[in-house]
């Protein structure tokens, strides 16, 4: 099992509760070696990707066990199983959850668990789909030393409390760290672009990368100007407008950026797997689309992947090209980094950094007292 430095948080929690038996219970349950791959990110600081809806998933049918008493006494296999709704309501409550969707509590946390466990006999989240009711497998929470039946529940509930709060402080210091950069931007304007810059390096949390490329094509767009109308005479003269049409990374059948007037699409993605783009481009019904890479490859080398790759799958040229002729344009890292040079030369650099800490706060679910 690999150790990381969240993991001594992990073990402290199991010596506090469990003593001598804390090694061996680390050792012997799947659960706790679930978690302990799923805190990775826990001291990378805010910009690491976090791993909140599977964590959450376990967390929410766990909490509810223990609300009803089954740690101590009664039989679990009676119990009627939590409802749905409640226990999604609940994940939205805990922090960085307000926008999880239902993924993990109906199969992703699951399919997660036994890619880790291919082994296990046992899954953690059980439910019934006629009645909407979940239960948390009963197995993984009992754990056998010494013919002795020690129950993990609240050990679980502890560790993934500790991995919240780490990543709440760490998420704390970065948009401090933001705020410092916005009231020194005039002065020390290289430290706003690097710090800007660096949120694109590749373990950076997914969705701050998405945030940082709306953040800078909205002001890149902001000057340019299209003139448009019904009549020749009667023309308007609009600025290019770049909106964020839905919550960050989710796979939520959405699109991610619209421009107005021209109608543009984006799309942010970090995988180079064609059926992503072709599932993207079906979404619209094959209406043009443009995506937003987290690759250093150029567009050239991007578009010539997903074609070989398409054709490996789809015999038929015709449907493929249909597809390629979709993708209107490919913006890489490198192409994202250029125009944030042209938008802080326009003198925009400020807005951006503006940008990024607004639109992490509603992502995160962040305030201030001062918010």
């Amino acid at each position: 099992m690999i150790e990381h430095l969240f993991t001594a948080k992990i073990k402290a929690v199991l010596k506090k509760r469990f003593g001598k038996n804390a090694g061996l219970i680390f050792e012997k349950s799947l659960l706790i070696q679930y978690l302990n791959e799923k805190t990775r990110s826990a001291n990378k600081g805010s910009k690491a990707r976090g791993s909140f809806a599977n964590l959450y998933a376990v967390y929410v049918i766990t909490e509810d066990y223990l609300a009803k008493g089954y740690d101590k006494k009664g039989d679990y296999s009676t119990y009627e199983g939590a409802l749905y709704n409640k226990l999604l309501a609940r994940q939205r409550e805990l922090p960085f959850g307000n926008k999880l969707q239902n993924h993990a509590l109906n199969n992703r946390m699951n399919a997660e668990f036994q890619k880790y466990f291919p082994n296990s006999e046992y899954i953690p989240v059980l439910r019934n789909l006629e009645t909407n009711r979940y239960w948390v497998n009963e197995n993984l929470l009992n754990i056998v030393i010494d013919k002795t039946t020690i129950n993990i529940a609240k050990a679980i509930i502890e560790i993934i409390d500790e991995y919240i709060k780490t990543k709440q402080n760490a998420f704390q210091h970065f948009v401090q760290s933001c705020e410092e950069l916005q009231n020194i931007g005039t002065a020390a304007p290289q430290r706003v672009k690097t710090f800007i810059t660096g949120l694109f390096d590749p373990n950076i949390d997914s969705r701050l990368f998405e945030i940082a490329s709306y953040s800078i094509l909205k002001y890149y767009y902001h000057d340019q100007q299209i003139y448009w109308g019904f009549e020749i005479d009667k023309l308007n003269k609009e600025n290019l407008r770049l909106y964020k049409t839905g919550r960050t990374n989710a796979n939520d059948g959405g699109i991610d950026f619209v421009m107005r007037p021209l109608g543009r699409f984006f799309q942010v993605t970090e995988t180079l797997d064609f059926k992503k783009y072709f599932l993207d481009i079906d979404k619209i019904q094959k209406y043009p689309i443009s995506f937003i890479i987290k690759s250093v490859e150029s567009p050239k080398e991007i578009l010539k992947k997903i074609k070989e790759n398409a054709y490996k799958t789809y015999s038929i040229k015709t449907i493929v090209e249909k597809y390629m002729n979709c993708i209107e344009e490919v913006i890489n890292i490198t192409v994202l980094i250029s125009r944030f040079e042209k938008a802080v030369r326009q003198g925009y650099l400020n807005q951006i950094l503006e940008e990024i800490i607004l639109q992490s706060k509603l992502e995160f679910n962040y305030e201030t007292t001062t918010d």
